[in-house]
């Protein structure tokens, strides 16, 4: 019961059908009693015509009714249907006080025309009528065999009701669904989107009640697209006004380092020197990040996977080669359409942390193939991998799995979810080795070019 009454207080859609389906239930019950007594009245009175076409039939043909002691079997004869056609004044015959003999013991005082008489217990309807001759006849029928013919015809005129409003129920419910199909396209598309697309929902077919709706979180999409484009801008800005200070600090230390000093002092100015190449680097990341994560159109062209993968190993093969590392490509070359810049900084930032959380001695592999229409890049190493429970919170800027030494900004994986989401690519983390459960293997599936 509680789950009905959330569902009637949460769902317009489930309020709509109950109240429509209820009225419809109700008009269609209303309507039935009102279909049946309307069919049980029209029986009756066909009834009644009935007899005065018999009485009719009788007076323009000058019948005389007779009345035998004994007749034989008639086939089709029903005692509850048949019509009696007697004499009024012939009643003072009737040898029985009931309605096994003829004529009928009616009373003689009947007035002409219709009424209802009570014979041995049984109902009969009588027509009393007065022949041209003076006579005066009466037609008479058993009252509960057309009250039950009148209620089975009757009952027949309500069948339709009865068969055709649960049809009706169920095509409202299938067009009230229908309607609100377009609510739930909608809710449906905004929930696909990635959080960094701010453009405005496409309201052209949608129906005027919802349109004003979707006009109002295009206006709050505008509001946020605005005031994250003013953050990123401010993010740029700062890194870019940072970026001479640590310059102007990097150069002073290079040239303080040819000076001399006691070793002490050359032990603080290399973890001086440290210290600002690790700014330097941030800053270097924080601006890849708002290039990233901008909305502005890219170029973009056709891009040699392989050739990427060349530029990115050329830069980093010395720090594999200190670690003594294993750093290769596998596969077949692939070409895909996208901005050679963005496509060169996700495969950087995957490699990089690659090479620094990968031990000494251990191997990273950069693969590249085509899978039903896609094409697929993956970068793994021999590292001790990201838990299950950590893998959405890795792609949060300046978040750092907990327990890991390495020094980082923890801006890599922001900065390569950014890229992918701009690119209209998917990204999947997953262990190297899953029976160990160690390593990284970062999976990118971007469409193929056509």
């Amino acid at each position: 019961m509680d789950g009905f009454q959330r569902r009637l207080r949460d769902s317009v859609q489930f309020r709509l059908s109950l109240a429509l389906s209820v009225t419809i239930l109700i008009v269609a019950l209303v309507a039935s009693v009102f279909a049946f007594l309307a069919g049980y009245q029209e029986a009756l009175e066909m009834q009644d015509n009935t007899l005065k076409q018999v009485a009719t039939l009788v007076e323009r043909q000058q019948m005389r009714p007779h009345y035998p002691a004994s007749a034989p079997a008639i086939a089709g004869d029903n005692e509850e249907t048949r019509v009696i056609v007697q004499y009024l004044a012939d009643s003072a015959l009737a040898r029985k006080t009931d309605d096994n003999s003829l004529p009928l013991p009616l009373p003689g005082n009947l007035q002409d025309g219709f009424s209802t008489v009570s014979v041995g217990g049984e109902e009969f309807r009588v027509l009393v009528r007065a022949t041209a001759q003076g006579q005066r006849i009466a037609i008479a029928q058993e009252t509960e065999s057309r009250d039950r013919e009148a209620r089975e015809s009757a009952r027949r005129g309500v069948i339709p009701f009865v068969i055709l409003i649960p049809v009706l129920l169920l095509v409202v419910a299938d067009l009230i669904r229908k309607l609100f199909r377009p609510i739930a396209t909608l809710s449906a598309e905004i929930d696909r989107r990635d959080e960094q697309d701010m453009a405005p929902i496409d309201v052209r077919d949608l129906p005027t009640e919802v349109r004003s709706f979707a006009l109002a979180i295009n206006r709050l999409l505008g509001r946020v697209g605005k005031s994250m484009e003013a953050q990123r801008r401010f993010v740029a800005d700062a890194a870019h006004e940072l970026r001479s200070p640590l310059t102007a600090l990097s150069l002073q230390a290079e040239r303080l380092s040819a000076a001399e000093m006691s070793e002490p002092a050359r032990e603080r100015l290399a973890r001086l020197r440290q210290g600002i190449e690790r700014g330097r680097n941030l800053i270097d990341q924080l601006l890849a990040l708002a290039s990233a994560q901008s909305s502005g159109a890219m170029a973009q062209s056709r891009v040699s996977v392989h050739k990427v993968y060349r530029q990115v190993l050329e830069e980093l093969l010395p720090v594999a080669e200190k670690k003594q590392l294993d750093l290769g490509v596998e596969g077949d070359d692939c070409e895909m359409v996208t901005n050679e810049l963005d496509l060169q900084t996700l495969v950087k930032n995957l490699v990089d942390n690659a090479l620094r959380y990968t031990p000494v001695g251990g191997r990273v592999d950069l693969r590249v193939q085509h899978q039903e229409g896609m094409v697929v890049l993956q970068i793994s190493d021999t590292g001790p991998g990201i838990p299950r429970t950590e893998r959405e919170r890795v792609f949060d800027a300046f978040y750092r799995v907990p327990g890991s030494d390495e020094i980082g900004s923890g801006l890599g994986l922001s900065i390569v979810k950014a890229i992918a989401s701009r690119a209209g690519a998917g990204i999947e983390l997953d262990y190297t080795d899953s029976a160990s459960r160690t390593g990284l293997c970062v999976t990118l599936r971007f469409p193929a070019a056509t």
